[in-house]
């Protein structure tokens, strides 16, 4: 039982959490395949007519991924049985499809679930727009059925970051919901963990030193949008959480600062130490061959989360190959360690109907029996304790932050369009130009400094 939940965990990653940079593929293609959208207004716990919104209906939308569509059935069928009110519950695997069109003619959804990050960017334009309600006041209602608030129980850390306070203040408008950690994958079997001969590095300098060490490259990635994670959690070693959500509002002084030029001098490095073939690989089509470099110990380290344990499940690997999974090394012996985490995001868009019950369902999203459902389709939530109730292949990945790493959480701000602008693309798809020769890494930095300084403008 515990390897089915793990692969369905890391199967529903896949397909839900990647968020990578400018929506290029990975494993996110698999999300976005055509699907049919379903419909239903489940009616039979509320037919009693019971409970204090008796009466009362509630359009749901939410993005169908490889978790399923049955959970959200059973969200919802615990939700009419506590309350007295009538769900109509839709589901898609291209939800955006569905739900933008209606939107834009009036029809409005009280509840959607659906990340920012995704290609179509359906979230990241609406609040541009102001379109998405705010739900600051959903932290300190209780959970319904609970006593206890639903700010008490989310893991510090996932509220108050610019994912789900994308303006840059006190305002929450996207609830946090199922999460993935995101860090460096090797095989064990290369390092003394698991019997080989090299040792697994602490340090950006013992990482660089491995060069010395081994004929296998250091480095690969799937795609160069998967660095988007990787220079997040960067970020955030080099300068601290504070310079951190500075560089996401594209400060300037962050951004021209020795820190900054940290972080690109190891961006630097390693693309001289990136397997030569990457490059080649990094679309949506070959992807996987980069991925299978590290099964085939031709990488030593790879950007990923957990769900390419799933989505390499059946790929040829090396003798003895076995996962490993680590945080960034840190800048210096003794320093921070980060960890970006990935969450999909619940909210109310602003012409809902019924937004007070819709506040009611986002609270109820975080009970015990709403977790319990959500968990045994393998999607975790950012709530205390979730973590004890993983299998034990899980628990190796979401207890990275109990085992000494910090988290870095968010995105860069929003802003109002800026044409020919896009921060995510300049950060993160500039690696293959500097991995191939075409561009250095003084015309990397000078880009995205540029990008900065005309968003800075637009905020």
């Amino acid at each position: 039982m515990k390897k089915a939940i793990s692969s369905v965990l890391a199967l529903g990653m896949s397909l839900s959490m990647l968020t990578a940079c400018g929506g290029a593929a990975s494993s996110s293609a698999a999300a976005s395949t055509a699907g049919s959208a379903s419909t239903a207004t489940s009616t039979s716990a509320a037919a009693t007519g019971t409970g204090d919104y008796a009466g009362q209906t509630l359009k749901v939308a939410a993005i169908e991924t490889a978790y399923g569509a049955e959970m959200w059935q059973q969200i919802v069928d615990g939700f009419e049985a506590k309350t007295g009110a009538t769900v109509e519950l839709t589901t898609d695997k291209n939800l955006e499809d569905v739900i933008d069109p209606q939107m834009k003619a009036g029809n409005f959804y009280d509840v959607v679930h659906l990340a920012a990050g995704r290609e179509k960017a359906l979230p990241e334009t609406m609040l541009k727009e102001n379109a998405i309600e705010e739900v600051t006041d959903v932290l300190s209602m209780n959970v319904l059925g609970e006593d206890v608030t639903v700010g008490e129980k989310i893991i510090p850390g996932f509220t108050g970051n610019l994912t789900t306070n994308p303006y840059g203040d006190d305002r929450v408008f996207m609830m946090p919901m199922f999460y993935g950690p995101c860090g460096l994958f090797y095989n064990k079997a290369n390092f003394t963990e698991g019997g080989g001969e090299l040792e697994l590095p602490t340090t950006w300098d013992e990482f660089f030193a491995l060069a010395d060490k081994t004929d296998i490259p250091l480095f690969t990635y799937p795609v160069a949008g998967y660095l988007d994670a990787f220079t997040y959690a960067l970020m955030a070693e080099v300068g601290g959480q504070d310079f951190f959500n500075k560089a996401l509002q594209y400060d300037e002084a962050v951004w021209s600062s020795p820190e900054m030029d940290k972080m690109f001098e190891i961006l630097g490095k390693l693309a001289e130490n990136t397997n030569e073939a990457t490059t080649g690989y990094a679309n949506n089509d070959n992807f996987m061959k980069n991925q299978q470099m590290i099964l085939d110990n031709e990488a030593l380290f790879m950007p990923n989360g957990n769900w390419v344990i799933g989505e390499m499940a059946d790929a040829p690997r090396a003798d003895g190959f076995e996962w490993g999974f680590m945080a960034l090394p840190a800048i210096e012996e003794g320093g921070d360690r980060y960890s970006y985490t990935f969450f999909e995001q619940s909210w109310i868009p602003a012409g809902a109907e019924n937004k007070e019950l819709a506040k009611v369902f986002l609270t109820y999203l975080y009970s015990d029996e709403a977790a319990e459902i959500f968990a045994a389709s393998g999607a975790v939530q950012p709530i205390t304790g979730m973590t004890d109730k993983l299998s034990d292949d899980n628990k190796v990945y979401y207890s990275v932050y109990d085992n000494g790493a910090k988290a870095a959480i968010g995105t860069f701000a929003t802003t109002a369009p800026v044409e020919g602008v896009n921060i995510k693309d300049d950060v993160c798809f500039t690696m293959d130009s500097v991995v191939n020769g075409t561009k250095t890494v003084d015309d990397w930095k000078a880009a995205v400094q540029a990008s900065c300084a005309a968003l800075r403008e637009a905020m």
